[in-house]
Parts: C-alpha cells; sequence; structure tokens
C-alpha cells in the first residue's frame, strides 16, 4: 500500500512540474483611421428613346426543329376514343353489339395506359319514377364497366354511377329525344 502511496505522490508531482502559467500578452494596438473622402460620380447624359424599326428585331422560333406534339387520342375527332357515348334500348342495359367497337378501344386504351382512370356516367330518359331510372342508369354504367373488364382494363380504373334522368342531353318529349337520354358516358379523369 507504500508503494502506491509513493507511486500516487511522484505522479502528482510530475504533474505540478508540468504545468506552465501562461505569459501574459499585450492588448493588441487599435489604429484609428478616418474615411478618405470620396468624390460625387458625374451623372451620366439622360439617354433619348429611339423607335425600334420592324425589320430590325430578330424572330426567334422556340418550337423549330421540335416535332409537332400529336393530338390526344381521346380528343381527335378522326379517333374511335372521342366516342364516349353508349346508347341503350328502352328499358334495356344490354350494351348492343354496334357499340363494341367503342367499349374495345377504350378497353385498349385503359390496358395501355394504366394511369388512365374512368367514370362512366349511366343515363335514363325522363319515363318511370326518380328510382327506377337510378336504377336503369346504374345497371347501364355497369354493363359498359364490366365489358371493359372482361376486355383487359382493371377494375381499380373505372368507376360508375347512375345519374338517372338528372342529366339530358335532349329535352323534348319524344322517342328521339328519349333515345339520346337512354346512354352510358365514358368520362376521363380531369373530365368529371
Amino acid at each position: 500500500m507504500r508503494v502506491f502511496v509513493l507511486a500516487a505522490a511522484a505522479l502528482a508531482a510530475a504533474l505540478a512540474g508540468c504545468r506552465s502559467t501562461p505569459e501574459e500578452q499585450s492588448p493588441a494596438a487599435v489604429e484609428e483611421r478616418q474615411p478618405a473622402a470620396v468624390a460625387a460620380p458625374t451623372p451620366a447624359p439622360a439617354a433619348k428613346p429611339q423607335p425600334v424599326k420592324p425589320g430590325e428585331i430578330a424572330r426567334v422560333d422556340l418550337t423549330a426543329g421540335k416535332p409537332a406534339a400529336a393530338p390526344s387520342p381521346l380528343k381527335d375527332p378522326a379517333n374511335i376514343l372521342s366516342r364516349r357515348s353508349i346508347y341503350f334500348d328502352y328499358d334495356r342495359y344490354e350494351v348492343k353489339e354496334e357499340y363494341r367497337p367503342i367499349v374495345e378501344a377504350h378497353a385498349k386504351y385503359l390496358r395501355e395506359n394504366p394511369e388512365a382512370k374512368v367514370l362512366i356516367q349511366g343515363n335514363a330518359d325522363e319515363r318511370g319514377s326518380r328510382e327506377y331510372n337510378i336504377g336503369l342508369g346504374q345497371r347501364r354504367s355497369d354493363a359498359v364497366k364490366r365489358m371493359l373488364i372482361l376486355l383487359g382494363a382493371r377494375e381499380a380504373q373505372i368507376e360508375s354511377v347512375s345519374l338517372g334522368e338528372e342529366k339530358p342531353v335532349c329535352t323534348e318529349s319524344n322517342e328521339a329525344c328519349w333515345a339520346k337520354n337512354r346512354r352510358g358516358d365514358i368520362l376521363y379523369q380531369g373530365e368529371y
């Protein structure tokens, strides 16, 4: 134990001997300076506006060298995808054979564009009760949805709703007008 006490005392003495006192430094000198006199700039003569002659400015065509953007097939009247209404017979909700190519084209578009989404709005003419027409409109929109899915579109891309008789495209009370109101409308995201 005595050796331990002696070793600790020796270590303390050695550490005390290594300690040094810092020498004091004198503070840095500060010089006082006066700002130099600055001469005021001489004003430039005022510029006179000059008219620009039409031929002096070169035209820049920002579209030069870029291919023209192709119109959206959904908006191109020459494309079947611009046709969006499927018409139904009176009191029926089966998709007629004549509208199958339209549904097939939209199913193909949805298969090739998995981010695309559609809303199918089922409609009915004014005949029948409000409740009956809501149900009939839903069956019509569901029929179009079912056909799109059978043709390869994903169910998550399609929503079907019924508007019943609330959104007529024709308001006259005759068969020609009623036929226009018995439909399912296909609307793409951004159009509803």
